[in-house]
C-alpha cells in the first residue's frame, strides 16, 4: 500500500471510529425535528402529540422547526442536507411519496437522500358523496358512474393532493369517468361538497366524519388497508371489491442519508414507546390518525412502494410533472 492509500484508509477508520463513539453518545444535545409545513396542519399536529413523549424516552428535548413552502420541499431539503448525526430529523406527510410523480425536478431524491426511521401514524382516507346521489355503497356509485360518464363531480384540495389522485386511482382501477374541480386548500373543497355544488370527495377520516355524523354527507367507503375505529361499519374499497385500493396518509420519520445504525435504532426505539404511550395513542385515535410505529425496514418498503404506486396513477391519469 503506497502513503497515499495509507492515508485514505486510515482516515476512513478513524472517520468510522468517530461515528461509532457519536452513535454510542447520542443523544447528547437538543434534536430538532424538521416540519415542512406551517404550523396547525395535520403534519404539525401529529407531530406535536407525539413529540414531548418521545423527548422524554431519549433524554433530550426536541424542538419543533416548521420550515413550510413549496409543498414540503423546503423544509425537506434542508433535513437533506443536515448533517447525518440524528440531530435533524423529518416529520414527512403523504407529499413525501407523492412529490415524485408531481414534481419534474425535486431537489431532492426522496429514497437515496434519507433514512428511513419510522411510519408515525396513518391517517385513512374516506370516500364521501353528497346525499342527493342516490349510491349506498361503492358499487352503485360506480353503477352510477358508468351510467353518467363525467356527469359527476368531485372535489380536490389541490392538483396532486392524495383526494386528488385517490379519485385518479379509483378511475382507473373501476373503469368510470367523473370529473375534477380543484380548490385551494381542502376547507373551501368540502363547503362546496357540503352545498351540493360537488357531488363526491376523498377527504382524510378527521375532515369527513363531523359532515357524516349530521347527515350533510354519506360515507361509503373507506381506503384504508382495515376499517377505522372512527368508521367501523362502513366497510374498505378492498372489501367493497377493488382488490388493492388502499390510500392513506401516511406521516413518517425520516433522518439524511447514511444516518448510523445505532442512531437509528435508538430514535425508532423511542418513536415506538412513545406512540405506545396510553395518552400519545388515544390522542392520536381522537385526530383520526391511527399510530403505527414500524420498523425502519418496513417504512423503507412502504415508502418504495408509495412512490411508485402514485407515478404509476399520475401516468394513468396523464398527469405531467410540473
Amino acid at each position: 500500500m503506497n502513503l497515499t492509500r495509507f492515508r485514505i484508509a486510515a482516515a476512513a477508520c478513524i472517520l468510522a471510529a468517530a461515528g461509532a463513539a457519536s452513535a454510542q453518545t447520542y443523544p447528547a444535545k437538543t434534536i430538532r425535528m424538521v416540519i415542512p409545513f406551517a404550523a396547525g396542519g395535520n403534519t404539525d399536529i401529529i407531530g406535536r402529540i407525539f413529540a414531548p413523549k418521545m423527548a422524554e424516552i431519549i433524554g433530550q428535548q426536541i424542538i419543533i422547526d416548521n420550515r413550510g413552502g413549496a409543498g414540503g420541499m423546503i423544509g425537506t431539503e434542508a433535513v437533506m442536507r443536515a448533517a447525518p448525526d440524528g440531530y435533524t430529523l423529518l416529520m414527512a406527510s403523504a407529499g413525501h411519496t407523492i412529490n415524485p410523480a408531481m414534481v419534474k425536478k425535486l431537489p431532492y431524491d426522496s429514497v437515496k437522500d434519507f433514512t428511513p426511521i419510522g411510519i408515525v401514524a396513518d391517517v385513512p382516507t374516506a370516500f364521501v358523496i353528497h346525499p342527493s346521489l342516490p349510491a349506498k355503497n361503492l358499487q352503485e356509485f360506480i353503477a352510477l358512474a358508468k351510467a353518467r360518464p363525467n356527469d359527476i363531480f368531485y372535489s380536490t384540495a389541490g392538483v396532486g393532493t392524495v383526494g386528488h389522485l385517490s379519485a385518479e386511482l379509483l378511475i382507473s382501477s373501476a373503469n368510470i369517468k367523473i370529473t375534477a374541480v380543484h380548490y385551494k386548500g381542502s376547507g373551501p373543497s368540502m363547503i362546496d361538497l357540503v352545498g351540493g355544488h360537488v357531488q363526491m370527495q376523498f377527504p382524510s377520516m378527521p375532515a369527513a366524519v363531523p359532515h357524516v355524523a349530521t347527515g350533510k354527507l354519506r360515507m361509503i367507503a373507506q381506503t384504508g388497508a382495515k376499517r377505522s375505529p372512527a368508521a367501523p361499519t362502513v366497510p374498505t374499497m378492498q372489501e367493497q371489491g377493488l382488490k388493492d385500493f388502499v390510500v392513506s396518509s401516511g406521516f413518517s420519520m425520516f433522518g439524511p442519508a447514511n444516518l448510523p445504525k445505532p442512531i437509528v435504532t435508538r430514535v425508532n426505539s423511542a418513536l415506538v414507546q412513545a406512540l405506545k404511550d396510553p395518552k400519545v395513542n388515544k390522542t392520536l385515535l381522537d385526530q383520526g390518525a391511527e399510530p403505527n410505529g414500524s420498523s425502519p425496514e418496513a417504512h423503507d418498503q412502504f415508502n418504495r412502494a408509495e412512490i411508485q404506486k402514485w407515478i404509476k396513477v399520475a401516468r394513468a391519469a396523464g398527469i405531467q410533472p410540473n
